[in-house]
């Protein structure tokens, strides 16, 4: 067994697993996707590894990564199809809608004018994301017309991809907290709440997290997200609206989980590295038999 471990940069989550790996007397490669190049001509080499573990930072490195990768039928996790879906919220939306999970409504729009349009449907306030993003950066909560009138303008003048199209989302009241749940291989393994009193709750924005008792809906909607985006390891967030109800907000394929083993009591490392090794002696088929296919909005592109 050869494990590639594909990185851009070593955190703190890297570091806990590729412990992992060496507590076990597993042999990997760490491959920094700064410094090395594909020929796209001449795969063998890459084939010298039974799975390739993906935690780039960047997703278009990471898509592109396991695009090439997958197509030369080397088994990733997470695979290109997962990362296809979660690493756009467009495209995570249209898959968890076609398979029936509650999100909170969204509208995207094209223009500034029709984006005021679509906030105004929604009603003040609504939060602004960019399609493709994570650690709730560049995000706004609109509270009125002015507000969207100048955050729109800013967007618009920026004018790069992120900021082409307007993905506009209800504003979610939650209780002062939102939850993370893990997900590997269809089995939710624990989950988090994430507390702040700001209304990013975010980890990385400074949130507090604190253990959440798996209830039977929140292992529902966590794996019925997971199976969604097409399997794996994948985080799930999950936002409690004013009448109790639970909505899936985001799916996302590169979990972070250093501030989530400690209230949860899981060893969160040691379970992905199970999987991985599981994928890699082809134990553990699941999201496995699309690899390298990429599929949008939850069918065959």
């Amino acid at each position: 067994m050869k494990v590639g471990v594909l990185y851009s940069r070593v955190r703190m989550e890297e570091k806990l697993l590729i412990k992992e790996l060496e507590s076990r007397g597993v042999d990997y490669d760490l491959i920094d996707v700064r410094k090395f190049f594909f020929n796209l001509n001449d795969r063998e080499n890459w084939h010298q590894y039974d799975v390739i573990l993906e935690r780039c930072v960047s997703h278009s490195r990471a898509l592109a990564s396991l695009q090439i990768l997958g197509a030369w039928g080397i088994p990733c996790v997470n695979n290109s199809h997962v990362a296809t879906i979660c690493g756009d919220k467009l495209n995570t939306n249209m898959a968890l809608l076609a398979h029936d999970v509650p999100t909170p409504i969204a509208h995207i729009a094209f223009t500034e004018e029709s984006a005021v349009d679509a906030i105004e449907a929604l009603g003040y306030p609504a939060v602004l994301k960019p399609a493709v993003g994570s650690w709730g950066r560049l995000m706004a909560k609109v509270n009125d017309r002015e507000a969207a009138e100048a955050i729109l303008e800013h967007k618009a003048t920026l004018g790069s991809y992120h900021h082409s199209i307007f993905y506009i989302q209800e504003y979610i009241d939650k209780p002062g907290e939102d939850i993370r749940s893990f997900v590997i291989d269809g089995e939710t393994i624990c989950a988090i709440t994430r507390q702040s009193q700001h209304w990013i709750t975010n980890t990385a924005r400074g949130g507090q997290s604190a253990n959440c008792p798996v209830t039977p809906e929140i292992d529902r909607l966590s794996q019925m997200a997971a199976e969604a985006v097409g399997g794996g390891m994948v985080a799930v967030d999950l936002m409690e609206t004013p009448d109790g109800r639970l909505l899936v907000n985001e799916v996302n394929y590169t979990m972070e989980f250093r501030n989530s083993i400690e209230p949860t009591g899981v060893n969160i490392p040691a379970r992905m590295i199970d999987y991985v090794l599981a994928v890699g002696e082809g134990k553990s088929v699941g999201q496995q038999h699309i690899n390298g296919t990429p599929m949008m909005y939850g069918a065959p592109a």
